[in-house]
């Protein structure tokens, strides 16, 4: 057995003791599902920003970096752009919604039809993208260790169920808070070396291989506006409803959330420079490197990452990026999981089949639904592995703009105009997936070029570009106007359902203020916990500077762990000094 393979088994058992540690806070769905919204905005902050980022990031999204260079980045900070607005005005509000599920809160403004439409409308988007994450890690593992991509599916969808049946939301975001500190750590590493090596971004950057700014395969300029346009568009929705408001619903506060949400904001400006200055130095410096890849066939340009870490970085350190893989996609989907499973039983289960089921019945539940899901998810991963002639990143892109942006509309436009009624929820979801149908499917190449008259035919890569953009716009103009133009036919609510809505609003303008005593114990146990792991994680890494390398080679792990651990140290005495203060706070009590 290689050291790469023991350092991703030895992290796959450090994931499942998480959950193992945590399984003890969890009493209740509000508990399993958001962790009772008693979590530090550093923990909420992370899982934000881990939802967004999966191993697709260093499959998919590094292969487009290492064809068109800057273009990625775009995707990135509209996503930055997204928790920006979380951060001035969204994630407090969303914390002030005060449900266990952000479908609760769609049952509140829209009624009982359009919580159950949302409720199995939503559940298809994340699993597909749970899925197309786990297709990515398997690109990853198969290209490293030589293992059949369907083994490595079935293999981490199982890793995640356990740690997600454990420890409930707990352990989701726990671990999203340490496995964000290892990918931040292995990755600035990298970027360094790239760096470095690479004679500095200047010389990378003038060493390219096409055009950096805008890639290569472009004709139609405006194509790509459009596209850039519409990707700040689609992220803003995508950040700011109340179906995605599941983000800042754990948080203990509503400042606490917006705290969090300026975190996720800050690491979405920063990573992406870090993230991608490997696959441009793959480009600038080895742009062949996809023939070591001929069995990934169309796909080898997704590996290029993985070369640069193969090639360029030390012996052992292809285990600790895998590990950081692994860390990336199950971050994403097990908060995917957890969701999918919290809406079933909040939003269906509970009031649909069991309006009195006590908590313990309703927490074992939630645990089956979990445990469902999971093997649902693995059979869509197993599936998108074999159509292998799709781009990862136009497969992620695409499920997106089809799927998931539709459902977006109603839920933002709806915190915003109140004046509809309870059927313009659900009959806007299914205007959206006649828009989807025509734009995103039936439209073809050929006949918008004949539309259009264009003299020079689309590329594969600005139809791919157009289709989004075009699919996006389709949702502003038609699916968001219909939502607007049900305003006309409004007359008024029945007496209960403005009750309903009212209440709604009331909360949305409300701050969440917690500080208990009781939260203040938790919160150090937090600190302590997520310290105590992240040191040991941080030591681990440093153990790894003893593995045969060049001097350089061991100053990478000794960099690499030093991060971890300071991070880890730092909780650790934040820890003790919180603790110091309930203990005060005790005495003045007694």
């Amino acid at each position: 057995m290689t050291i790469d393979m023991l350092v991703v088994l030895a992290y796959f058992f450090f994931l499942i003791a998480i959950g193992w540690m945590f399984r003890k806070f969890t009493t209740s769905t509000s508990d399993y599902f958001r962790g009772g919204g008693k979590m530090l905005w550093w923990m909420v902050g992370a899982t934000a920003f881990m939802t967004q980022f999966s191993a697709w990031t260093f499959t998919g999204a590094a292969g487009r970096a290492f064809s068109d260079g800057f273009v990625v980045v775009v995707l990135f900070l509209a996503n930055a752009f997204g928790y920006l607005m979380n951060y001035l005005y969204f994630a407090p509000r969303f914390r002030q919604l005060r449900v266990v599920t952000a479908i609760e809160a769609i049952r509140q403004r829209f009624g009982k039809t359009s919580e159950q439409f949302f409720t199995w409308a939503g559940m298809p988007d994340s699993l597909i993208s749970a899925g197309i994450w786990l297709n990515g890690l398997a690109i990853f593992v198969s290209a490293v260790f030589d293992i059949p991509m369907e083994t490595t599916i079935i293999v981490t969808g199982a890793v995640l169920v356990i740690m997600s049946v454990t420890g409930g939301s707990w352990a989701v975001v726990a671990s999203d808070f340490m496995q964000m500190i290892v990918i931040m750590a292995v990755t600035i590493t990298c970027a360094i070396a790239a760096y470095f090596y690479g004679g500095g971004i200047g010389n990378i950057i003038d060493k390219f291989h096409g055009n950096f700014m805008l890639g290569n395969d472009l004709n139609y300029v405006s194509i790509f506006v459009l596209w850039v346009v519409f990707i700040f568009v689609k992220q803003f929705g995508v950040m700011n409803n109340s179906i995605n408001a599941y983000r800042y619903l754990c948080a203990k506060d509503s400042e606490n959330a917006k705290k969090a949400a300026a975190l996720a904001c800050i690491l979405m400006v920063v990573g992406p420079l870090i993230w991608f200055l490997p696959p441009w130095y793959v480009s600038a410096f080895m742009p062949e490197f996809a023939l070591q890849y001929a069995s990934m066939g169309d796909k080898a340009g997704d590996a290029a990452y993985l070369a640069f870490v193969q090639e360029v970085m030390p012996a052992g350190m292809v285990g600790l990026l895998m590990s950081a893989m692994f860390a990336a996609t199950m971050s994403s989907m097990d908060s995917g999981l957890n969701r999918n499973a919290g809406i079933f039983v909040c939003n269906f289960y509970s009031p649909i089949l069991r309006e009195h089921a006590s908590q313990k019945e309703l927490v074992t539940v939630s645990k089956i639904t979990t445990v469902v899901m999971g093997v649902i998810m693995i059979l869509i991963g197993l599936f998108i592995n074999s159509l292998s002639h799709l781009s990862l990143f136009d497969i992620v892109l695409n499920v997106g703009a089809l799927i998931g942006f539709p459902m977006l509309i109603p839920v933002l436009l709806g915190m915003w105009i109140r004046k509809t009624p309870d059927w313009s929820g659900w009959t806007t979801l299914i205007v959206g997936g006649f828009v989807s149908y025509f734009f995103g499917i039936a439209l073809t190449s050929g006949q918008f070029e004949a539309i259009l008259g264009l003299e020079t035919p689309l590329t594969d890569r600005e139809w791919s570009d157009l289709k989004i953009g075009l699919s996006l716009a389709a949702h502003v103009v038609f699916t968001g106007g219909f939502f607007l133009m049900t305003m006309l036919v409004y007359k008024g609510l029945s007496p209960e359902r403005e009750k309903e809505v009212d209440q709604l609003f009331i909360n949305w303008n409300t701050p969440v203020i917690a500080d208990s005593e009781d939260q203040q114990t938790l919160d150090t146990k937090q600190r302590s916990m997520l310290g105590n792991l992240i040191t040991v994680a941080g030591f681990g890494v440093l153990i790894m500077a003893l593995i045969p390398n060049e001097p350089t080679g061991r100053l990478m792990f000794l960099l690499c762990g030093s991060i971890v651990l300071v991070v880890g140290v730092l909780l650790v005495y934040a820890a003790r000094s919180g603790n110091g203060t309930v203990k005060k706070l005790e005495s003045q009590n007694a």
